[in-house]
C-alpha cells in the first residue's frame, strides 16, 4: 500500500490561512487533529416528524421502496383520469359504446407525417359539419424486434394522437377524448367528442 505524500510547505501555509478564516459548523463539538468534529456520544439523534414523515435515526437503514421506474403513468390511465368536460350522462353512454360515431378515421399504416394532416382535416371537417362524436382508429402498435437501451412506447400514433387533439388547431373543436369501447376498437381507437359548432 502506497504511503500518502505529505503536504508541501506552500500547501501547509494555504491550509493554515483557510482553517483560520473558516467557521466551524458545530462550534461546541471538539475537533480532531484532522479538523473533523467528534460526535458527542451523549447527544441523541433528533427525530423529525413533519407532514407524516417517519423519524430516521443515524445509522438506521432506509426503508426499501418497491417502486417501478416508469416516469409517467400509462396512456390509458392518463386519458381515463382526465376530467370530464361534457355531460356526464352522455359521457357514460359514450364509454359504454351506446352512441354510434358519426364519422371514422382509420390511421392504420400511416406515418406521423401522413397521419397528422389527415387528423387535422378530418376533425375540422367533422366540426364544420356539426358532428358531435367521431372515432379515430390508431391501432395498438407493434413491439419492436430490438428494443434498445432507451424504452420507446410502441404504438407511436396511439400515443401521439391524443396530444395532437389537445393542440391547436384541434383544441378549439375537441371537447373530450376517451378510449373507445371494445366494439369500436378498444384501446386501439379514440372517441373524440366535438364542441357544438357556432
Amino acid at each position: 500500500m502506497k504511503k500518502p505524500r505529505g503536504l508541501h510547505p506552500d500547501e501547509e501555509a494555504l491550509w493554515r490561512v483557510v482553517s483560520e478564516q473558516a467557521e466551524p459548523l458545530h462550534p461546541k463539538q471538539p475537533l480532531t487533529n484532522s479538523g473533523a468534529s467528534i460526535p458527542d456520544p451523549k447527544r441523541k439523534p433528533v427525530k423529525i416528524n413533519k407532514s407524516g414523515l417517519r423519524a430516521f435515526n443515524i445509522g438506521e437503514k432506509a426503508p426499501h421502496r418497491n417502486q417501478s421506474h416508469d416516469l409517467k403513468p400509462a396512456l390509458s390511465d392518463r386519458i381515463g383520469q382526465a376530467p370530464v368536460h361534457m355531460d356526464h350522462k352522455t359521457f357514460g353512454k359514450m364509454k359504454r359504446g351506446r352512441i354510434i360515431p358519426e364519422g371514422k378515421l382509420d390511421l392504420h399504416g400511416k406515418t406521423m407525417a401522413q397521419a397528422h394532416p389527415a387528423l387535422n382535416r378530418f376533425i375540422l371537417d367533422a366540426y364544420a359539419d356539426g358532428k358531435r362524436l367521431v372515432l379515430v382508429v390508431t391501432g395498438k402498435g407493434k413491439h419492436r424486434d430490438e428494443p434498445g437501451p432507451i424504452p420507446v412506447p410502441f404504438g407511436v400514433l396511439k400515443h401521439q394522437v391524443p396530444q395532437w387533439l389537445m393542440m391547436a388547431p384541434l383544441r378549439s373543436a375537441v371537447l373530450q377524448v376517451s378510449e373507445a369501447h371494445l366494439k369500436h376498437g378498444g384501446s386501439g381507437a379514440y372517441y373524440v367528442y366535438l364542441r357544438r359548432h357556432r
